[in-house]
């Protein structure tokens, strides 16, 4: 029976973060790292083992001036307004985060690598139900988690974006995406300064769980 360090498997779950201020953007990330851990990614489950996914992996210095300039044009003002919000609110950690994101947004083009997944949905039509479009991300977030999983495990940081997505179609002109392609997110990937990531403050687990049915 296959037993598992449980020590170290649940410090990789608990501190695995979104990381932003501490990516080191001047190390270059090896090829060799991301493949191997995309290949570690391809064992999370899809649904009806489609195994739909594909991953465009830019490294490409222009390539990635370009993408960071849609994400920041899907940024616009939300991030200094959300942030300004939870500052006036006494969100402390909100405001943190909405900072660190800002502070992502204007250095995106300085990552060293751009992870964009994507999953074919031509099966699906523009006018599904729900159920199909929460379907189609279920057979690509667990392969995502699983990437960032594996890019903690070896000293590299992540932080699944998605607000390219307002310009999904003028990324895909740039990378020569397929239409029947949906992109997910883009995932800045570097190695991080430091590895000494702590668990996020949250809630007691028990104001989240609802036995055999919803209370309260």
């Amino acid at each position: 029976m296959t037993t598992f360090d449980l020590s170290i498997t649940d410090e990789l779950l608990s501190t695995t973060r979104a990381v932003r201020k501490r990516l080191d953007l001047e190390r270059p990330v090896e090829p060799s790292v991301i493949r191997e851990c995309l290949d570690l990614s391809q064992q999370a489950p899809t649904g009806s083992n489609r195994q739909g996914w594909r991953w465009v992996v830019v490294t490409d210095v222009g390539k990635r001036k370009a993408l960071a300039d849609l994400y920041r044009k899907g940024v616009g003002d939300y991030l200094v307004q959300a942030k300004q919000a939870a500052e006036k609110q006494g969100a402390v950690q909100d405001a943190r985060v909405f900072d660190s994101a800002q502070y992502l947004a204007e250095r995106m083009q300085d990552v060293p690598v751009h992870v964009i997944p994507c999953i074919e949905a031509g099966h699906i039509a523009a006018d599904a139900p729900r159920r199909a479009w929460i379907g189609l991300g279920g057979s690509i977030f667990p392969a995502i988690w699983s990437f960032q999983l594996a890019l903690r495990a070896r000293g590299l940081g992540s932080c699944l974006t998605t607000l390219h997505l307002a310009y999904e179609d003028d990324a895909a002109e740039l990378l020569g995406i397929p239409e029947n392609m949906v992109q997910m997110a883009l995932l800045p990937v570097g190695y991080t300064k430091g590895t000494d990531f702590k668990p996020a403050k949250r809630g007691p687990v028990d104001d989240i769980i609802h036995w055999e049915g919803w209370q309260g």
